[in-house]
């Protein structure tokens, strides 16, 4: 549980509904995994569909994208560059759909999405806003649903496979911890994350979450009582298995750790 995690938190879904489409951003990395997962949802016989996180400014892949149009608008589950850059591209190769995100920056011909549990008119599609924050201060997630089938739209929140950072100092562990929380009530609904495969059960996900986040808060309250006081020094000693190139980020994730446990830093 306390090394680092390169598999699935869940079992992967063996079959997502049929009104779920996957269109992934060609961009590929250590952060984005095999790229940025755009997700299409299009209710059955509805003549509009819902994008869920464009992706980067790829124009062949926000091509394709457009072309499973007619798109009434497009949601973002956080602002970071390879879910929002190709947004205000996106938006004009729909004619202007709206883009609703939390942010007011990234929000595009409509109103920042506000309020957990609030819900979105989806061309036959109900949609819920679950207020996430915690990866990002803007990190969303949406319930959607059509007659009994549910999907959990996680961001980055949680992805299809290791884990994701707390991007200190815009993200806070305790808002993740609390976010994972509520995820965890979603047991048995799929994941449908921003990077990496789909997930059958977006609770059992957080669960696995959770746990480990407290695993490495242990780990680290171990290593600042070993003489540890700087994030670095606390990530040479807790992510020693992860690979250096990686350690930039492990560091996010650290801070954000060390604020929580009440550690002054430099």
């Amino acid at each position: 549980m306390t090394g680092h995690v390169t598999a699935p938190p869940a079992a992967l879904a063996d079959r997502l509904p049929d009104w779920v489409t996957l269109l992934r951003a060609p961009n590929p990395g250590p952060m984005t995994l095999e790229g940025t997962n755009t997700w299409v949802l299009r209710a059955p016989g509805a003549q509009h569909a819902v994008v869920v996180d464009p992706g980067p400014a790829d124009e062949a892949h926000l091509a394709a994208v457009a072309a499973s149009g007619p798109i009434g608008f497009v949601l973002i589950t956080h602002g970071h560059p390879d879910h929002t850059e190709g947004a205000p591209r996106l938006s004009e190769l729909l004619g202007g759909a709206p883009v609703l995100a939390v942010d007011p920056a990234h929000t595009i011909g409509g109103t920042p999405l506000t309020g957990s549990g609030a819900p979105l008119a989806g061309a036959g599609l109900e949609i819920e806003l679950i207020d996430t924050p915690g990866h990002t201060a803007d990190s969303v997630c949406f319930r959607v649903s059509y007659g009994s089938e549910q999907v959990v739209l996680t961001g980055d929140t949680i992805l299809g496979r290791g884990t994701t950072v707390v991007a200190h100092p815009d993200g806070h562990l305790g808002d993740y911890l609390t976010s994972l929380g509520r995820l965890g009530a979603y047991q048995g609904i799929p994941a449908l994350p921003g990077h990496g495969p789909a997930l059958a059960d977006c609770g059992a996900a957080a669960d696995f979450y959770l746990a480990h986040r407290r695993a490495r808060l242990a780990q680290v309250r171990a290593a600042v009582a070993e003489g540890a006081g700087t994030a670095p020094e606390v990530v040479a000693k807790v992510y020693a298995d992860v690979d250096r190139s990686l350690w930039w980020a492990a560091e996010w994730s650290v801070r954000a750790q060390l604020e929580y446990l009440g550690v002054e830093q430099p």
